[in-house]
């Protein structure tokens, strides 16, 4: 049980940090739901096994740190959510069961922008924040002022916070795609990560030529306030020349909410902005006081999702596709249709058994949708409307890429090229050793490693470090400075630690925090070619199937032969060891970052414990060593004095980073 509920909090905070964080939507809503669902029941049922990192717990993801971070005068919550009719009749019985009164709902699009913070001081815009966390967000303001319809002064000096969601319509989004598509610049996926990607500029110029919107939907704050309800606010930000949610509906009870919304769902193709659903929320303001709200949402409004929007298109083509570790991969090619914000033109099929299973024939008019309106996938054959042209797919017995015969392992269902060769996967390996969580070499994407291996620059990753400058530049799309920065990058590369040499050798199961642990344990790659299956499998957080593949990975006479390039290169082999001064200062010690720490960035925090011998926990426990507390600390802290546990700020902790041993750190906690 303790398992499943580490491996939710963990899968949940990753799909948090890509969304939150990086403006990217890895699963559906419904998806990251089941989830977060499965782990509060679990919680539920065990108590004692909630730990105080659990996403239950929180709101959002952590401010990005390349804007001043700001907190909210009033935390900005998200919404629970609900998928069907019977979710919302739930919804509408729970607040019932507490408001013994008349009740109205307000009804609002749930635009598909980013969610912004609005604070007016004396007549004038003083900040504008993104959510961030839900408690401090990032100082946008300089951007928001860009926007056209966010008035700069208002007419009251009443102090107001104000919520609204900045969005792009799609008549704009489709001109700045066209005009991205005429430079031959690289298309933007959806409305809403333009719109996000924009707000987030660090140059407010660039903010300014992006045709940005807002709706207000919510009043925050307002100093004297003497409104009674929500219908009130929207229209008394309205009289402040504020856009509010368009096409708003206040209805007496839920079957009435249910109506607008069904009518909404079928007709929201017609509006010029996306939304991905529909907000119901209490219009009384008192009643929600009464209600309140849990530690991540109010209780007095929840968002109706969309079901996943289905289109019928023809399937022109398949296509097969060579991964990294020599899966073949068939791909829909299809007559292109707009789906959840972007024309959509492949849809992947994954295997050959997915292919047999929903008989799909090329020629076939298909029913696609976007699996939680981000992945295209074909949902099922519209067999009534066959022709008889329709053409029977077989997988290749081939690789298309080197022409070796393909083979299927018992027990998989991905048809594989075994050959090591393969240029395909030879690209794949490449490009993953340039990525970021790897080696890190800028201007090494997937257009120039192809380029490199279609002139016959490169066979190998140990080939990047045999690259000239002179041979470069002669490229097609290339040129002078662009090749010196390419080989720069390169040899800048050569002095990274060894945990990101590891990672990006591609050694199956072995991904960016395995390659840290096999770094920090063996010191070198030498040490880690030679471990054995016991050593590796001791490991934290090791088993048996990540240990084969490390020893089959070196087996391969290949791979040592790569290995030895790069060493011969000058790349790095080698742990850096970190300042030894402070070396082992916190050996075998569990240790606890809470808050917002004022002077060091909360990774860099983490490096300087590790570097020292100790180990950074995410939950306060009774064997947690000490807990060093920032500002907004939490129930972190809170756990740490019911157990009794040494609670430092951040000033303490720079001052143990002057000590000279363990046991002076134990003196000073003591």
């Amino acid at each position: 049980m303790e398992k499943r509920i580490d491996e939710l909090i963990e899968k949940i905070n990753y799909y948090n940090n890509k969304y939150y964080n990086e403006d990217i939507s890895e699963i559906s809503d419904y998806e990251y739901d089941k989830l977060m669902n499965e782990l509060i029941k679990l919680e539920n049922e065990n108590p004692s096994l909630k730990r105080i990192d659990s996403p239950t717990n929180r709101v959002g993801g952590d401010a990005l740190e390349k804007f001043e971070q700001i907190k909210h005068k009033i935390p900005m919550l998200s919404l629970s959510n609900a998928y069907s009719k019977e979710d919302l009749i739930e919804f509408d019985k729970k607040i019932r069961q507490t408001i013994n009164e008349e009740i109205e709902y307000v009804v609002e699009y749930k635009i598909d922008g980013l969610s912004t913070s609005l604070t007016y001081i004396d007549n004038e815009l003083k900040f504008g924040l993104t959510r961030g966390n839900g408690i401090i967000g990032e100082d946008i303001t300089k951007n928001i002022m860009t926007i056209k319809s966010i008035p700069l002064k208002i007419e009251t000096e009443d102090e107001l916070v104000l919520r609204g969601e900045v969005f792009i319509s799609k008549k704009n989004f489709e001109k700045i795609n066209k005009y991205q598509e005429e430079k031959g610049e690289q298309i933007f996926a959806n409305p809403r990560n333009l719109a996000s990607g924009s707000l987030r500029q660090l140059d407010p110029k660039v903010t300014s030529k992006r045709p940005l919107d807002i709706f207000l939907f919510n009043l925050e704050y307002k100093e004297n306030n003497n409104l009674k309800t929500h219908s009130e606010c929207l229209e008394y930000m309205k009289s402040l020349n504020f856009s509010v949610s368009p096409d708003y509906k206040v209805f007496k009870n839920i079957d009435e909410v249910i109506d607008y919304i069904y009518f909404v769902t079928e007709n929201r193709d017609k509006l010029d902005f996306e939304i991905d659903g529909m907000v119901v929320k209490l219009n009384n303001l008192a009643q929600r006081e009464i209600l309140g709200n849990t530690s991540k949402s109010p209780r007095w409004a929840i968002a109706y999702k969309f079901p996943a929007e289905k289109k019928k298109t023809k399937l022109l083509d398949i296509i097969v596709e060579v991964g990294r570790t020599g899966n073949i991969t068939p791909t829909a090619i299809l007559s292109p249709v707009r789906l959840a914000g972007t024309n959509v033109s492949r849809a992947t099929l994954h295997n050959e058994d997915y292919i047999k299973q929903k008989d799909i024939k090329i020629g076939d008019t298909v029913l696609v949708q976007k699996a939680g309106d981000i992945i295209p996938q074909v949902l099922e054959v519209i067999k009534e409307e066959r022709t008889g042209d329709e053409i029977e797919f077989n997988m290749p017995n081939t690789c298309p890429s080197c022409g070796e015969k393909t083979v299927r392992i018992e027990g998989e269902s991905a048809l594989k090229c075994v050959n090591t060769y393969c240029k395909a996967q030879i690209k794949r390996g490449i490009i993953h050793f340039a990525s970021r969580e790897a080696m890190d070499i800028e201007g090494l994407g997937e257009s120039v490693v192809s380029l490199l291996l279609d002139n016959n620059l490169i066979n190998n990753i140990s080939d990047l470090y045999k690259l000239k400058a002179e041979d470069i530049e002669k490229l097609e799309r290339m040129g002078k400075k662009s090749a010196t920065n390419l080989i720069n990058a390169i040899e800048k590369s050569k002095q990274n630690d060894l945990h990101k040499l590891i990672n990006g050798l591609g050694i199956k199961f072995i991904g960016a925090k395995a390659s840290k642990v096999l770094a920090n344990n063996f010191k070198s790659l030498e040490n880690i070619i030679n471990a054995s299956f016991d050593e590796l499998i001791s490991l934290d957080e090791f088993g048996e199937i990540m240990a084969k593949s490390i020893l089959e990975f070196f087996k391969e006479e290949k791979n040592i032969k790569v290995i030895n390039e790069l060493t011969n290169s000058g790349v790095n082999t080698n742990l850096i060891e970190k300042n030894t001064k402070t070396k082992n200062l916190f050996s075998d010690m569990k240790i606890v970052l809470t808050g917002t720490l004022n002077t060091l960035k909360r990774n860099d925090a983490k490096n300087i414990i590790e570097a020292n011998g100790g180990k950074v926990t995410s939950s306060v426990s009774k064997s947690t060593t000490f807990v060093v507390s920032g500002e907004d600390a939490g129930s972190k802290l809170d756990k740490a004095n019911e157990l009794n546990i040494k609670v430092i700020d951040e000033k303490s902790f720079l001052d143990i980073l002057n000590l000279s041993s363990k046991d002076e750190v134990m003196k000073f906690l003591n």
